[in-house]
Protein backbone atom coordinates (compact mmCIF):
# COMPACT_ATOMS: atom_id res chain seq x y z
CA UNK A 1 0.00 0.00 0.00
CA UNK A 2 1.55 3.13 -0.85
CA UNK A 3 1.80 5.91 1.28
CA UNK A 4 -0.92 8.00 0.15
CA UNK A 5 -3.11 5.02 0.27
CA UNK A 6 -2.33 4.92 4.14
CA UNK A 7 -2.63 8.64 4.28
CA UNK A 8 -6.63 8.17 3.23
CA UNK A 9 -7.09 5.39 5.68
CA UNK A 10 -5.87 7.90 8.16
CA UNK A 11 -7.81 10.40 6.90
CA UNK A 12 -10.95 8.46 7.00
CA UNK A 13 -10.46 7.43 10.46
CA UNK A 14 -9.98 11.08 11.74
CA UNK A 15 -13.45 11.31 10.03
CA UNK A 16 -15.46 8.98 11.09
CA UNK A 17 -14.18 10.30 14.51
CA UNK A 18 -15.06 13.79 13.68
CA UNK A 19 -18.47 12.93 11.90
CA UNK A 20 -19.61 9.89 13.75
CA UNK A 21 -18.15 10.38 17.47
CA UNK A 22 -21.43 11.86 18.88
CA UNK A 23 -23.42 9.04 17.74
CA UNK A 24 -25.12 6.80 20.57
CA UNK A 25 -22.97 3.63 21.35
CA UNK A 26 -24.90 0.30 21.56
CA UNK A 27 -26.91 1.80 24.36
CA UNK A 28 -24.11 2.72 26.70
CA UNK A 29 -23.97 6.26 28.37
CA UNK A 30 -21.47 7.66 26.28
CA UNK A 31 -21.27 8.55 22.36
CA UNK A 32 -19.10 6.08 20.00
CA UNK A 33 -16.44 8.87 19.99
CA UNK A 34 -15.74 9.21 24.02
CA UNK A 35 -15.95 4.94 24.48
CA UNK A 36 -13.04 4.83 21.74
CA UNK A 37 -11.01 7.85 23.51
CA UNK A 38 -11.72 6.61 27.09
CA UNK A 39 -10.78 2.88 26.12
CA UNK A 40 -7.25 4.37 24.60
CA UNK A 41 -6.73 6.76 27.38
CA UNK A 42 -7.58 3.53 30.11
CA UNK A 43 -5.39 1.69 27.33
CA UNK A 44 -2.16 4.12 28.47
CA UNK A 45 -3.12 4.42 32.21
CA UNK A 46 -2.76 0.78 32.25
CA UNK A 47 1.19 0.91 30.75
CA UNK A 48 -0.06 -0.68 26.99
CA UNK A 49 2.28 0.08 24.54
CA UNK A 50 1.52 2.41 21.27
CA UNK A 51 0.06 -0.42 19.25
CA UNK A 52 -2.18 -0.81 22.25
CA UNK A 53 -3.43 2.25 22.75
CA UNK A 54 -3.83 2.58 18.76
CA UNK A 55 -5.60 -0.73 18.61
CA UNK A 56 -7.87 0.35 22.13
CA UNK A 57 -8.48 3.97 20.06
CA UNK A 58 -9.90 2.81 16.84
CA UNK A 59 -11.07 -0.84 18.18
CA UNK A 60 -14.57 0.01 16.62
CA UNK A 61 -13.93 1.82 13.74
CA UNK A 62 -15.65 -0.99 12.11
CA UNK A 63 -19.37 -0.27 13.32
CA UNK A 64 -18.64 2.36 10.61
CA UNK A 65 -16.80 0.63 7.99
CA UNK A 66 -19.23 -2.39 7.97
CA UNK A 67 -21.28 -3.08 5.03
CA UNK A 68 -23.62 -5.13 7.24
CA UNK A 69 -24.26 -1.97 9.56
CA UNK A 70 -23.86 -0.70 13.10
CA UNK A 71 -25.03 -3.32 16.33
CA UNK A 72 -28.11 -2.30 17.56
CA UNK A 73 -30.10 -3.47 20.54
CA UNK A 74 -32.72 -5.42 18.81
CA UNK A 75 -30.27 -7.71 16.75
CA UNK A 76 -30.68 -10.66 15.71
CA UNK A 77 -27.29 -11.66 13.91
CA UNK A 78 -24.01 -10.11 14.16
CA UNK A 79 -22.73 -7.19 12.20
CA UNK A 80 -18.90 -8.48 12.30
CA UNK A 81 -17.47 -4.98 13.32
CA UNK A 82 -14.30 -6.42 14.56
CA UNK A 83 -14.17 -8.00 10.69
CA UNK A 84 -14.66 -4.85 8.85
CA UNK A 85 -12.30 -2.86 10.92
CA UNK A 86 -9.63 -5.13 10.53
CA UNK A 87 -9.97 -5.03 6.85
CA UNK A 88 -9.56 -0.88 6.91
CA UNK A 89 -6.10 -0.99 8.75
CA UNK A 90 -4.80 -3.89 7.26
CA UNK A 91 -1.57 -2.67 5.53
CA UNK A 92 -1.71 0.41 7.26
CA UNK A 93 -1.39 -0.28 10.54
CA UNK A 94 1.21 -2.83 12.41
CA UNK A 95 -0.66 -6.62 12.42
CA UNK A 96 -0.53 -6.08 16.19
CA UNK A 97 -2.74 -3.21 16.14
CA UNK A 98 -4.59 -4.87 13.12
CA UNK A 99 -4.91 -8.04 15.55
CA UNK A 100 -6.03 -5.89 18.41
CA UNK A 101 -9.13 -4.83 16.34
CA UNK A 102 -9.77 -8.12 14.59
CA UNK A 103 -9.87 -10.08 18.30
CA UNK A 104 -11.36 -7.59 20.72
CA UNK A 105 -14.80 -9.74 20.12
CA UNK A 106 -12.76 -12.98 20.84
CA UNK A 107 -10.90 -11.35 23.61
CA UNK A 108 -14.59 -10.88 24.98
CA UNK A 109 -16.27 -14.47 24.34
CA UNK A 110 -13.03 -15.77 26.09
CA UNK A 111 -12.38 -13.74 29.03
CA UNK A 112 -16.32 -14.52 29.74
CA UNK A 113 -15.27 -17.88 29.19
CA UNK A 114 -12.36 -17.65 31.83
CA UNK A 115 -13.95 -15.15 34.47
CA UNK A 116 -17.54 -15.60 35.78
CA UNK A 117 -16.53 -12.15 37.40
CA UNK A 118 -16.03 -10.16 34.23
CA UNK A 119 -19.42 -12.28 32.06
CA UNK A 120 -21.16 -10.18 35.18
CA UNK A 121 -19.84 -7.14 34.84
CA UNK A 122 -20.40 -6.45 31.32
CA UNK A 123 -23.29 -4.24 29.78
CA UNK A 124 -27.19 -5.00 29.20
CA UNK A 125 -25.74 -4.23 25.72
CA UNK A 126 -22.18 -6.41 25.60
CA UNK A 127 -24.23 -9.60 27.31
CA UNK A 128 -26.84 -9.18 24.19
CA UNK A 129 -23.54 -8.87 21.06
CA UNK A 130 -21.78 -11.65 23.09
CA UNK A 131 -24.79 -13.98 22.56
CA UNK A 132 -24.58 -12.88 18.72
CA UNK A 133 -21.16 -13.21 18.56
CA UNK A 134 -21.21 -17.14 19.72
CA UNK A 135 -21.31 -16.57 23.98
CA UNK A 136 -18.23 -17.67 25.77
CA UNK A 137 -15.48 -19.49 24.32
CA UNK A 138 -15.51 -23.59 24.58
CA UNK A 139 -12.49 -24.91 26.21
CA UNK A 140 -10.98 -25.96 22.95
CA UNK A 141 -11.33 -21.61 21.76
CA UNK A 142 -9.36 -20.63 24.77
CA UNK A 143 -6.70 -22.83 24.45
CA UNK A 144 -6.38 -21.91 20.55
CA UNK A 145 -6.96 -17.98 21.29
CA UNK A 146 -3.96 -18.03 24.14
CA UNK A 147 -1.88 -19.08 21.27
CA UNK A 148 -2.51 -15.67 19.17
CA UNK A 149 1.10 -13.95 18.85
CA UNK A 150 -0.20 -10.58 20.81
CA UNK A 151 -2.95 -12.31 23.19
CA UNK A 152 -1.56 -10.22 26.43
CA UNK A 153 -2.29 -6.63 24.16
CA UNK A 154 -5.05 -8.20 22.62
CA UNK A 155 -6.66 -8.68 26.20
CA UNK A 156 -5.81 -5.39 27.95
CA UNK A 157 -7.75 -3.78 24.69
CA UNK A 158 -10.53 -5.74 25.54
CA UNK A 159 -10.68 -4.69 29.06
CA UNK A 160 -9.72 -0.98 28.39
CA UNK A 161 -13.22 -1.41 25.97
CA UNK A 162 -15.00 -2.62 28.72
CA UNK A 163 -14.01 0.03 30.77
CA UNK A 164 -14.48 3.07 28.00
CA UNK A 165 -18.53 3.43 29.06
CA UNK A 166 -17.79 6.44 32.09
CA UNK A 167 -19.95 8.84 31.69
CA UNK A 168 -18.92 12.75 31.76
CA UNK A 169 -15.24 11.31 31.85
CA UNK A 170 -12.48 13.95 30.66
CA UNK A 171 -10.09 12.11 28.70
CA UNK A 172 -7.63 13.66 26.17
CA UNK A 173 -9.18 14.37 22.56
CA UNK A 174 -8.38 12.43 19.80
CA UNK A 175 -5.57 14.84 18.63
CA UNK A 176 -3.56 14.35 21.40
CA UNK A 177 -3.19 10.41 20.19
CA UNK A 178 -2.65 11.75 15.91
CA UNK A 179 0.74 11.78 16.45
CA UNK A 180 0.82 8.55 18.03
CA UNK A 181 -1.27 7.20 15.16
CA UNK A 182 0.54 8.29 13.06
CA UNK A 183 3.83 6.89 14.31
CA UNK A 184 2.63 3.81 14.62
CA UNK A 185 1.54 4.22 11.09
CA UNK A 186 5.02 4.84 9.83
CA UNK A 187 4.06 8.07 8.57
CA UNK A 188 4.97 11.73 9.10
CA UNK A 189 2.41 13.84 11.01
CA UNK A 190 0.99 16.91 8.56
Amino acid sequence: MTEDERRQVIDRIITIFHTNGAEEYLGESVSIGEHMLQSAYFASQAGGDDDAVIGALIHDVGHFTSELGAFAMDDVADRLHEDAGAILIEGVLPETVVDCVRHHVAAKRYLCAVDQAYYDSLSEASKHSLTLQGGPMRGDECKSFESIPGFDRIVLVRRCDDQGKVSGLAVPPLEHYLPMLYRVAGLQTH
